[in-house]
């Protein structure tokens, strides 16, 4: 059987790019059972409530949800499991300082097969106010305004 190869996103956090200013990403891989990698390969899963966590030196994901695999039998996995991810020691000791000298969260953007492998891309990242937010979709709405008019412009039109 031939090797996978390439990029496929199975799932990506939108929401966490709104509420959260992202500082640094990594990517890390997964220690999964095979119905999960099943099911992911399906396009099932979700990130919604889904963060990660640095106990005793080890980092896990805690409330991802992987629903069951459909044809699995008594080996199915429970759905909202703590799972372990895999990074560099190097790594995992940065997080930690930057964790706790400044506050920040670990929250999954996205997972995705990377060469047949899944991967979690991590960022490490800080909370938004309300009124971050609300600058943020201004300046959006701003530039989108920007570009029409321009366009407007170039094509001759007023």
């Amino acid at each position: 059987m031939a090797r996978e190869r390439g990029h496929k996103v199975i799932v990506s956090n939108r929401k966490a790019r709104h509420d959260y200013a992202i500082v640094d990403t990594y990517e890390a891989g997964m220690v999964l059972l095979g119905t999960e990698v099943k099911s992911l390969r399906e396009g099932r899963a979700s990130l919604v409530d889904a963060f990660a966590t640095v106990d005793d030196g080890e980092v896990w994901l805690r409330n991802l949800h992987i629903p069951e695999y459909t044809q699995g039998t008594w080996t199915n996995h429970e759905p909202r499991r703590t799972r372990k991810l895999l990074l560099h020691k190097g790594e995992i000791l940065r997080l930690i300082g930057k964790i706790k000298e400044s506050g920040l969260s670990l929250v999954p953007l996205s997972m995705y097969f990377k060469d047949g492998k899944v991967k979690v891309e991590l960022a490490l990242a800080k909370g938004k106010k309300s009124y971050d937010k609300r600058q943020d979709l201004a300046k959006r709405d701003a530039n989108r305004e920007m570009t029409k008019a321009l366009g407007r412009a170039l094509k001759g039109r007023n």
